[in-house]
């Protein structure tokens, strides 16, 4: 059986003061699509949010769209709260996806 892997993640502005969440099955492209800004008209260009600062991987789709909603409905202090609890230096995750992809996908995780 073929196994998905879907991803809640949420990409940041430079300065740290807006922030997008979305989810994807593939981060990879879609980080590349916010970097390149694919859709030049869209909340992510028009406000150069193109930094992943989070992610969650899921395998069961309706529990990431869940939580995309969950995520979506918090308030900016609270994603703060939760980015910096895993990447407290707002570090680009993206950088290290070809560390990530290296290893075994495992359970759903947060990045750390």
């Amino acid at each position: 059986m073929d196994t998905k892997t879907y991803y809640v993640y949420i990409e940041a502005n430079k300065r740290k003061r807006v922030f997008y969440v979305g989810i994807t099955n593939n981060i990879i492209r879609r980080d590349k699509e916010h970097e390149n800004k694919v859709h030049e008209f869209g909340y992510t260009a028009r406000y150069n949010v193109n930094k992943l600062v989070y992610y969650e991987r899921y395998h069961d789709v309706n529990k990431a769209i869940a939580r995309e909603k969950s995520l979506k409905g918090i308030n900016r202090q609270k994603k703060r709260d939760l980015i910096r609890a895993v990447n407290p230096k707002y570090d680009d995750l993206s950088e290290a996806w070809a560390r990530e992809f290296r290893t075994p996908a495992g359970a759903e995780q947060t990045t750390s």
